[in-house]
């Protein structure tokens, strides 16, 4: 019997979520490691709203402010690499 798209796709997310669970139980972070880890996942995100509002900005000097804005969290998040 053929497996359809949907199937292949859950058995995808369990793999990947059983593999998740699999690397946590390797080694716990170190309190250094998680605090690095939040770090880059909160400009990760602040990058990503300053890349839409810099998408739907009309004014030239807000379009700057927020260039500006997303080039300094592209530096933080490179340093962090």
């Amino acid at each position: 019997m053929a497996r359809g798209f949907d199937s292949k796709s859950v058995e995808y997310q369990q793999e990947e979520a059983q593999r998740s669970r699999d690397q946590k139980k390797e080694r716990p972070l170190s309190e250094e490691e998680r605090a690095r880890l939040q770090r880059r996942q909160t400009l990760e995100l602040a990058r990503a709203r300053t890349a839409a509002d810099l998408a739907r900005a009309a004014s030239p000097a807000q379009q700057q402010m927020l260039a500006r804005a997303l080039a300094a969290l592209e530096a933080e998040l490179k340093a962090l690499r």
